[in-house]
């Protein structure tokens, strides 16, 4: 297929899913059915494209070096203009795979799972410009328009966390993830200006792909005196847009949170768009931070916050309950290994890791959403039984489909409210909902990183083979520690992983709710199976040729994504000799995790009111309690930011600008009762006497007019004779 023909469906690719938007928005908003119709259409329209696209230059091998896109101008700069334009090289294209099949799996599955919901269309019009943003981020050459795109994300979050808006906990979340990841945003917007400002261009090949533009941002000290280069301080910028958009430590906090909003858009967030756009512009931005320096500053700062986040997030979601916030906490550890990779320079490890994720996180955030769906219809059984006719609820109750109340939060609301989400209220799931438990299995072995038969072990163990040959052979401090805790956060993993299986599927149902569930509709299990396979198989792309029996089976295949992705960079990695310890770590972590799992949850399954082994822990409400970070949080952030504006309404706002206001408002009012005296008297009382004098006047010609004839003919003869006397005697 020509470029032309290539750059052309690149323009296009995005655009269904954001005209979507625009259609339902405009017009369609009324009819439900054709809302979602269009929604789904638009969304596979944007599929094929980005599949033929892919499947024209996945064999690329100088794809990397000569990207093939277009360019128009957009804004003029003085003597100059800045261009926008699209491109697709090995990094965008692996994307073009896994964005637009990710979301089209999750549009199909929205229509079953949303279709009793009363804003269903404004649900699709949202998730549609959600997609859209994602597909322009993807296909962006610029800065710019990837921070256009990135903001938009942005805006959908907001909206579809906060999508139960009539909850308070809800629209809670919309706000505080808006709020956390703007901090990120306006690190990235101040190193987009540093470095247009150093370079004079946004467009990525001319920056990343320049060895004349990353030296000379390399040899430039930056700014404020730092120590560091312009290009080491630039990129530390861009990777403050990541910590917000991906959710590491410290702007970690607004991730759990949005799980407030419907269980679809939770895939969307956590596996095709919000956070992995935060990794994937810090992938784009690889070169620079290689040409800060291999031991730089901002590798550090980067492996550092990647490993801490971790670890941070495999502890919390071992405390929790919610079958979704242990998801959210999961999603958090991984990108947290993703982070960790780019720090010690494993770019490929953290990609592929990255593709995988996607597909085993997405597939177990939907089959989440088909349990809380099958728990709920069980509650609504008893519910309707026990109190048939009697105001009970109805089977499309409230919040979400089929009555979604996406997170029941006792704090916010009625303490005995049933909680659909807390695995304390699931188990025995796995004979009523078989479809979703091996679906959900498969899913939870790939995040554990089973052996050898799924993808997150083949992604895991990339990353931990570099972690280790560059920490425990070649001796690089930072890389030694980013393997050792990535191994520890890695057996916590598993651990949690089996946790949430058992309580959720084995053993009896512990309510009533859980005994009576049902399996979801065909419309939700299929896209959980297609994920599922993906989830199994996809890892194969980048098996090492040297692997013992499993590089063999792949033939030329093996390696593929590392051959593919790794052209990007200017310097191409040479593959790692194949070593067997951080194999076995990887398997040791992985099946240690499960059976640790299996011995305390699943040997001999939680039964109905019986503790939770982990709350023995002496730091159970520690983990609980997510580390405090919430609580710490709000006493040094938005407490004093609360005290601050309180004290400035009461002292500046209601003592000096209220006070100039009134003190104004009563000069103003005294000026316009004077204003007001001055018209009364002087314009007023003027007026009023010139029509009293012509009234009089008029009265007293009004008496001359006596009705006698007599009397005219008299006043005449009077008259004639004083004109004859006057004539008379003036012209005498």
């Amino acid at each position: 297929m020509s470029h032309e023909t290539l750059t052309t469906l690149l323009w296009l690719a995005p655009l269904p899913p954001i005209l979507a938007f625009a259609v339902i928005a405009l017009f369609t908003n009324r009819y439900r059915q054709t809302s979602s119709t269009i929604a789904v259409l638009a969304m596979i329209a944007s599929l094929v494209m980005s599949f033929i696209v892919f499947f024209s230059v996945w064999q690329m091998k100088d794809l990397g070096k000569k990207p093939i896109g277009g360019q128009i101008g957009w804004l003029p700069t003085g003597e100059t203009v800045l261009n926008i334009g699209v491109a697709v090289d090995p990094l965008g294209a692996t994307f073009l795979f896994m964005v637009p099949l990710a979301c089209t799996l999750i549009f199909i599955y929205s229509v079953g799972y949303m279709s009793a919901d009363p804003r269903y269309t404004r649900f699709f019009a949202y998730l549609s410009l959600f997609a859209g943003s994602m597909m322009g981020l993807v296909v962006s050459d610029n800065l710019l328009t990837l921070f256009i795109f990135w903001e938009l994300m942005g805006f959908c979050s907001y909206s579809l966390i906060g999508f139960f808006y009539q909850k308070p906990s809800a629209y809670k979340a919309a706000v505080k993830a808006f709020m956390t990841t703007r901090v990120g945003d306006m690190l990235l917007l101040l190193g987009m200006v540093y470095l247009y400002a150093q370079t004079g261009t946004l467009n990525f090949h001319a920056i990343l792909h320049s060895e004349e533009v990353l030296k000379e941002l390399a040899a430039t000290p930056a700014v404020l005196g730092l120590g560091i280069s312009a290009a080491g301080l630039i990129a530390i910028l861009i990777f403050g847009g990541t910590v917000g958009k991906s959710a590491q430590w410290p702007l970690h906090v607004w991730l759990p949170d949005a799980m407030e909003g419907p269980t679809p858009v939770s895939a969307m967030i956590h596996a095709a768009t919000m956070v992995s756009a935060g990794i994937f512009m810090l992938l784009r931005f690889f070169p620079l931070l290689v040409a800060s320096g291999e031991h730089s500053s901002a590798f550090t700062i980067v492996g550092l916050i990647g490993a801490f986040t971790a670890f941070l997030g495999a502890t919390i979601a071992v405390a929790q309950y919610d079958i979704k916030r242990v998801l959210a906490f999961s999603t958090i550890s991984q990108l947290g290994f993703m982070v960790a990779a780019v720090g010690i320079g494993a770019y490929v490890a953290a990609a592929f890791h990255l593709l995988t994720h996607a597909f085993f996180k997405a597939l177990l955030f939907l089959a989440s959403g088909s349990v809380i769906h099958g728990v709920e219809h069980g509650h609504h059984h008893v519910s309707h039984a026990h109190h048939s006719g009697h105001g009970s609820h109805s089977e499309h109750g409230h919040d979400e489909h089929d009555g979604h109340d996406e997170h029941a939060d006792p704090a916010d609301g009625d303490a005995h409210a049933f909680d659909p989400q807390d695995m304390r209220n699931m188990g025995g799931l796995r004979a009523r909902m078989p479809i979703t438990f091996v679906t959900f299995l498969i899913g939870g072995l790939a995040l554990a990183g089973f052996p050898f038969i799924t993808a997150g072990f083949w992604s895991k163990d990339e990353i931990f083979a570099d972690a280790y040959y560059h920490g425990l052979v070649k001796g690089d401090g930072l890389a030694a520690l980013v393997f050792l805790v990535l191994v520890v956060s890695a057996l916590l993993t598993a651990f949690y992983t089996m946790r949430q299986i058992a309580m959720t599927f084995l053993g009896q149902p512990r309510t009533e709710a859980a005994a009576h569930a049902t399996e979801s509709a065909p419309s939700m299990t299929f896209p959980l199976i297609v994920l599922a396979v993906f989830a199994l198989f996809i890892g194969f792309i980048n098996i090492p040729k040297d692997f013992p029996i499993f590089g063999a089976l792949m033939g030329d295949g093996a390696f593929w994504l590392k051959n593919f992705i790794a052209s990007m960079l200017l310097e191409k990695p040479e593959p790692l000799a194949f070593n067997i310890v951080p194999v076995l770590f990887s398997i040791g972590v992985a099946l240690g995790g499960l059976a640790l799992g299996w011995f305390v949850y699943a040997r001999n399954p939680l039964q109905a009111g019986q503790t939770d082994p982990v709350e023995k822990l002496p730091v159970f409400n520690f983990l609980h309690h997510r580390w405090y970070w919430d609580e710490l949080y709000r006493k040094i952030f938005v407490n004093p930011l609360q005290a601050i504006a309180d004290n400035y309404s009461r002292v500046v706002d209601k003592g000096v600008i209220d006070r100039i206001l009134e003190g104004g408002y009563a000069l103003g009012a005294r000026v316009t009762q004077g204003f007001a005296e001055f018209d009364r008297v002087v314009i007023t009382g003027f007026s009023d006497a010139v029509g009293r004098f012509f009234r009089s006047l008029g009265d007293w010609g009004r008496e001359l007019q006596s009705g006698q004839v007599q009397n005219y003919l008299l006043s005449g003869l009077i008259m004639v004779i004083a004109i004859l006397v006057f004539f008379l005697f003036l012209f005498q």
